[in-house]
């Protein structure tokens, strides 16, 4: 029974670390004027400043793709770089603003290409 309350208490603090963490980034990226991901339109330029969650290579129709989870404390979205196997800097964890235009695929946000600046 103690453990199961230990581990009850880790999955709580768990989860409250990652809301406030989602609280720190929302303030943070609202406060540069910047649209939130959870506030972009879908085909229409946007400007999105966020954290990188995850960076993966994954090829599409045969030809290789850097995908990276671009997320800012309301919402995500996949970032794309077709044809790139690597682009330095581009890494988990690094803060990053993207321009383009978010489109729809399979029930998920994309940005295919976009513009970048590494912060």
């Amino acid at each position: 029974m103690p453990e199961k309350n230990r581990l009850r208490r880790t999955i709580s603090r768990w989860a409250n670390s990652s809301e406030a963490e989602a609280r720190d980034l929302r303030r943070e990226f609202q406060a540069s004027g910047v649209l939130c991901i959870g506030d972009a339109p879908n085909r229409e330029p946007v400007h999105l400043r966020g954290t990188l969650r995850t960076v993966t290579l994954r090829p599409r129709g045969g030809v290789p793709a850097l995908e990276a989870e671009l997320y800012d404390g309301t919402g995500t979205v996949d970032v794309i770089w077709l044809g790139r196997r690597r682009i330095a800097g581009i890494e988990a964890g690094r803060a990053i603003e993207v321009s383009g235009r978010i489109g729809e695929q399979d029930g998920a946000r994309v940005l295919y290409n976009p513009r970048y600046e590494l912060l």
